[in-house]
């Protein structure tokens, strides 16, 4: 039997939308709802394939759902999980952002009292990551084997029920990924220096190029910073969630760029070499 049969994912974007995909793909699910900032996006999401049914309307969207993913933008999530948590304390909410640590110290914390939200209980909402994605968003790029042989980070807390952890460990496992069980911290931390530093270098890199020299990029140039083409204002608020990691990401960077721009100034062949083929060691050990 599934982990869960009653799904309900909030924002059906590119990530959600390929949860829906793979979902109703696998027949894992009665029925998979969409939750929609917009009847239009909806209809879209409908469309292709991602949900069975869609709506505006929050209130309905999560009546009834055992599991709620919570697919927004991250400097919503805190927000909307709260709200879902109100509107169906029976359910289990997760949610697919890239930061944690941040997200999970305001949950533990009580919602504004002017809100009707209220803080999820420690086996109601479990953190999840996955390292998946395309710098392309949207349902209409979203892909039902997105997630086939990709890591699954779910982020447990100290208070955690195991119980809930491993159906939703489960649940990620019935869609074809991997699943790693980090604390949110040590999340955010590896995350600075796989995702989040790459992103910063790939926009540095770009901003760096003289306008008047694209016209001289090539392949290398283009598959460097293609993760630069993501939304701005999606990975600002990446930035800023995680600002400490992605600092220390950032000086570790710096150190390694120091030591090349050194062998190269002082024509270090020897030094230079041992560089880059400790580089190459580590980009080979990935494997793709």
């Amino acid at each position: 039997m599934p982990a869960f049969t009653r799904i309900t994912i909030v924002g059906v974007g590119l990530i959600g939308g390929s949860i829906g995909l793979a979902l109703r793909r696998r027949g894992l699910a009665r029925w998979v709802r969409g939750v929609v900032r917009r009847t239009a996006s909806g209809e879209v999401a409908r469309a292709c394939g991602a949900v069975d049914e869609a709506t505006a309307n929050l209130v309905e969207g999560v009546q009834g759902a055992d599991l709620i993913v919570v697919a927004t933008p991250v400097d919503q999530i805190v927000d909307t999980v709260r709200s879902v948590a109100y509107l169906n304390p029976q359910a289990l909410v997760t949610d697919v952002g890239s930061t944690k640590a941040l997200i999970c110290r305001l949950l533990r914390e009580p919602a504004p009292a002017d809100l009707p939200q209220r803080r999820p209980g420690p086996g109601q909402f479990v953190g999840s990551h996955p390292l998946a994605g395309d710098h392309r968003s949207g349902p209409e790029h979203a892909r039902a084997d997105l997630l086939e042989g990709r890591m699954v980070v779910v982020t447990p807390e100290e208070a955690s029920p195991p119980a809930a952890v491993e159906r939703l460990a489960l649940f990620w496992r019935e869609l074809g990924a991997e699943v790693e069980l980090l604390d949110p911290e040590e999340h955010d931390r590896a995350l600075a220096a796989t995702s989040h530093l790459p992103h910063l270098v790939a926009s540095a890199l770009a901003a760096a190029t003289p306008e008047t020299w694209l016209r001289f990029t090539a392949r290398g140039w283009s598959d460097t910073t293609r993760i630069a083409a993501s939304s701005p204002e999606l990975w600002s608020q990446i930035f800023t969630q995680n600002r400490s990691a992605v600092i220390d990401a950032v000086q570790r960077l710096q150190h390694a760029l120091d030591a090349l721009r050194d062998a190269v100034a002082r024509e270090d062949r020897p030094k230079l070499l041992h560089l880059l083929e400790e580089a190459k060691r580590r980009r080979d050990a990935v494997g793709d």
